[in-house]
């Protein structure tokens, strides 16, 4: 299996694993920084796994739609 078969959604997924150094630093530090970060890796994960969502009732190219009448 090379790079070029991983599909992005799965690679997204794996960026979760950033998760782990952070709720680490989270629980071993007395400030919120910790928490702050894991937060913010969620949000970044989330945010590509939608931007990374096939698209439905693409009508790319649709030459009935693009005429002028």
């Amino acid at each position: 299996m090379s790079f070029d078969d991983l599909q992005p959604r799965i690679a997204v997924a794996v960026g979760l694993l950033a998760l782990i150094p952070a709720i680490i630093y989270a629980v071993g530090r007395p400030s919120f920084g910790g928490y702050v970060a894991a937060i913010n890796v969620v949000l970044i994960f989330w945010s590509l796994y939608l931007a990374t969502e096939p698209v439905a009732n693409d009508h790319h190219g649709d030459e009935s739609a693009s005429s002028a009448p």
